[in-house]
């Protein structure tokens, strides 16, 4: 009798996979009320989720004082990453407002999320993204919650304006030489002491970066603790707050989705209100500089502008990682850190690269007979100038080449005019002498 096997296989039932669960929180303004709000929001989600058979707690993400039409959202984006990484299977959510205002962005989010597989759920509006008439209504609920975002920015926009029709400062949150508080704007000693010595040393004819300089090297900070530069040095010396009153909407939004600051040229009206709050410098003061800040802009207006180098923008500093700049002496150019040039030896310690000597490191580099800045460009994608007069070529194929220079001596930086100047100087003293 022939022998019959058969091969009998266990039937395992299939474990259930449990469903990778997230929720998605957010408040647009950091006050106390809507924080408290935002730590509700995560706790009841926290709980919900965790409380769910079937449900894996994959983490609350939360926002705030950042409005739904804006896509910089710290924990937003780590969430949808978290979606890309196929970690979330479902992101629940209280509304299609909490999520975005901006149509056009909730659109291609959601549908992003739906090719990955993920599912939104809108608790208030009750709509799953993965159902079929899911993407219908949320466009149709989206375009209002949008609409809603514009009635509100409509409203806040006319309530500033209307403010700055009355000559009232708004939105002022800090101002170098005053402490600001609910109670209005007051002086602080400490700081204005500071912003007078600022317009006295520029008055004297002392350079912007001079004052900048000495100002971080005494430790004085700005008014949210950085580092002075000349700009800032400008804007302090412009600012009519100084005096006492106050320009009021130099600056305006563009719209109610993309939210950019812009500088007001004409677009909306302005309006100067004076003594507004107590001043620290007086009006001679204040119109003396004005009229060297107008004279420093017509010179630099005049003055030619600089070629663009084939190393502009390719050389950084190996010291401080900031970027060298071209720079021009005795009709000779040197590439030099930008930090040295503008803050001092004391911040970066690097030294400038003659142009000559960097074209001929580079014609080492590339193997070639004479210097030719096409070829800069299309085989090195970055110099770095180090210590010891080092330096690095990064070529396109991530190798590097290091080169190292020697310091010219003083007779060979001489050029012959220099020389026949410095000869009919040793004659006239001879001279006097006699």
């Amino acid at each position: 009798m022939e022998r019959v096997v058969e091969r009998v296989d266990a039937l395992i039932p299939a474990q259930p996979k449990a469903l990778r669960v997230c929720a998605y929180a957010r408040v647009s303004t950091g006050k106390d009320a809507m924080l408290h709000s935002l730590s509700a929001q995560v706790s009841y989600y926290s709980k919900m989720i965790q409380s769910h058979n079937g449900w894996m707690y994959c983490g609350v993400y939360s926002d705030e004082a950042v409005t739904g039409t804006k896509r910089e959202r710290a924990g937003f984006q780590h969430m949808i990453e978290e979606c890309r990484q196929g970690n979330i299977d479902l992101v629940i959510t209280k509304s299609i407002s909490r999520f975005a205002r901006n149509t056009v962005t909730l659109l291609q989010t959601v549908r992003e999320l739906k090719n990955l597989g993920v599912d939104v759920f809108f608790e208030e509006q009750h709509i799953h993204t993965m159902s079929a008439d899911g993407e219908l209504m949320m466009t149709i609920l989206a375009s209002y919650a949008q609409e809603e975002s514009l009635s509100a920015s409509e409203n806040q926009k006319w309530r500033v304006r209307k403010a700055f029709e009355n000559g009232e400062i708004i939105n002022l949150r800090f101002l170098f030489g005053y402490d600001i508080t609910p109670d209005g704007i007051q002086v602080n000693e400490k700081d204005a002491a500071i912003v007078r010595e600022i317009f006295e040393r520029f008055n004297g004819g002392e350079s912007m970066s001079s004052i900048c300089r000495d100002l971080d090297a005494r430790g004085h900070k700005g008014v949210l603790g950085g580092t002075w530069c000349a700009e800032r040095m400008r804007n302090t010396l412009s600012n009519e707050k100084y005096l006492g009153n106050a320009l009021l909407q130099k600056r305006y939004r563009n719209n109610h989705i993309e939210k950019k600051l812009l500088p007001n040229r004409g677009e909306l009206p302005m309006y100067y209100a004076e003594g507004t709050h107590e001043p620290i410098i007086d009006q001679a003061t204040f119109d003396k500089a004005q009229e060297r800040l107008r004279m420093l802009a017509q010179q630099a207006a005049s003055r030619k502008k600089p070629t663009r180098s084939v190393f502009s923008g390719l050389i950084h500093c190996g010291l401080c990682g900031n970027t060298y700049k071209r720079v021009t002496y005795r009709k000779k150019h040197y590439w030099n850190c930008t930090t040295f040039q503008t803050k001092g030896k004391s911040e970066c310690a690097a030294k400038r690269i003659p142009e000559e000597t960097l074209e001929v490191l580079t014609c080492e580099v590339l193997g070639a007979v004479s210097f030719d800045p096409n070829m800069v460009r299309s085989k090195i994608t970055a110099i770095r100038a180090e210590k010891s007069n080092m330096v690095v070529f990064c070529m396109d194929d991530g190798s590097e080449i290091v080169k190292r220079w020697t310091d010219r001596s003083r007779a060979e930086s001489w050029t012959p005019e220099m020389k026949e100047k410095a000869r009919q100087r040793a004659l006239q003293a001879r001279r006097k002498k006699k």
